[in-house]
């Protein structure tokens, strides 16, 4: 990349590759620069499952980004999803060598960098360590310690943790397309970034990504993450459901449930008819709306109930003011804000990734399905804020996270991929 304030975010999802290429300007508002969206063919319930179908799926968002931007694209910030990711509550304690100085920036670095220290399952590795809150010598609520005085300094941590094989699958998809990873991110912590303002962040709020292959939840109350889930259900198989109920190929499943799907059979009359052309002259078929409404109610209401169960299991079901915010392509179904309602009793809204955006950015854009997208920008563009200008121009690291994800396990893999690439 050409300037240290220009960011590159890369979704690689299960139905869709998209790469953002953006900017702050003078207003502390994104600038879209340009962006490029291909069929993601690799890609399986967000886990890498073909390299090489998954690097030519890259290779065209990042060259039609790059050419609508102008910018020569080799470092990128990347979303990380799929049914291996976990989290996990831990506390973390240090004991500082003098009353007199002040807790600073260095204490809490240290504690953070005790938690990457955590024993972990064989094959799993940290991503993101999270501080939810400090205690200095008993005293607890702490948000920011840094100037406060005391001997003992204390933290709950929010960590989560993804499969080292399915991180090396990316990075490796990512170095193959001639790039590097800057930094992985969990993409509902992404598109949270997108959709959420500090004020819905900080009433309570649980962001639902409903994505192709998984669902993605984060949990936000007085402005912290408090918890996040990965749900293997998303809206590739509403379109299984679709084309075995009705009989029909997977593409026109996919083009039924976008034009004319709804998430309430109610809502359909029984005259409703849709006609699909038959297969090589074979007379069309004609299709109930309502019944194709079932089929799909069925399924989002499971999604719905996996959804509640994590909501209550995080404890936090009574304190989300604002209530439940749907984003990603699933987002887009008729009725499906409604049905979360009436099934969760929670207020529902649909999230747009317009939250922090200039006002020149193509209405496409606006759609939920680049909320993660836009998000790994947003994210990016932070941690550019938090280093050293000597170091912006090389490297990116997350919110509460000690160096890339990608600088603890590439240690032990450089080789690896570097003989892969050759």
């Amino acid at each position: 990349m050409e300037s240290s304030e220009i960011v590159v975010g890369l979704d690689i999802g299960t139905t869709k590759i998209a790469c953002i290429v953006g900017k702050r300007n003078e207003y502390n508002k994104i600038e879209i620069l340009g962006y490029g969206k291909a069929p993601s063919i690799g890609v399986s319930r967000g886990v890498v499952a073909n390299i090489e179908k998954t690097v030519q799926s890259i290779r065209r968002a990042v060259d039609e980004a790059g050419i609508k931007s102008g910018v020569n694209i080799d470092h990128v910030f990347v979303g990380i999803a799929g049914q291996h990711i976990k989290s996990h509550q831990h506390r973390g304690s240090i004991v500082r060598n003098s009353l007199d100085d002040e807790v600073s920036q260095r204490d809490i670095d240290a504690l953070i960098e005790d938690m990457h220290k955590l024993v972990m399952q064989p094959g799993e590795e940290i991503i993101h360590v999270i501080p939810q809150e400090y205690i200095v010598d008993k005293e607890k609520g702490i948000k920011d310690p840094i100037g406060m005085s005391g001997i003992s300094l204390e933290a709950n941590f929010h960590i989560i943790t993804g499969q080292i094989t399915a991180a090396k699958n990316i990075n490796k998809c990512v170095v193959k397309s001639n790039m590097k990873v800057e930094d992985l991110i969990l993409e509902p912590l992404a598109s949270a970034e997108a959709v959420l303002s500090d004020e819905e962040k900080e009433a309570g709020i649980a962001l639902v990504d409903i994505g192709g292959g998984t669902t993605d939840i984060a949990i936000f109350q007085e402005g912290i993450i408090r918890h996040t889930a990965v749900i293997p259900l998303g809206g590739n198989i509403i379109t299984e459901d679709v084309k075995e109920g009705c009989s029909i190929i997977t593409n026109q499943a996919e083009a039924l449930k976008v034009k004319f799907g709804s998430s309430l059979a109610a809502e359909n009359r029984d005259e409703e008819i849709v006609s699909i052309p038959g297969l090589r002259g074979r007379a069309p078929k004609e299709i109930s709306l309502k019944n194709l409404a079932s089929i799909i109610q069925a399924r989002v209401e499971e999604i719905i109930e996996h959804v509640y169960f994590e909501i209550k299991n995080s404890g936090y079901e009574k304190k989300l003011i604002g209530g439940i915010v749907l984003t990603g392509g699933g987002a887009q179904l008729k009725h499906i804000a409604q049905l979360f309602e009436f099934l969760t009793g929670l207020d529902t809204r649909i999230g747009k990734p317009d939250e922090h955006l200039a006002g020149n950015v193509p209405e496409e854009l606006t759609n939920p399905i680049y909320s993660t997208g836009i998000g790994l920008v947003i994210k990016g563009l932070q941690s550019q804020q938090r280093l050293p200008i000597k170091e912006q121009k090389t490297r990116g690291a997350s919110t509460g996270t000690k160096g890339s994800f990608f600088d603890n396990i590439l240690k032990k893999g450089r080789q690896f991929f570097e003989d892969d690439v050759d």
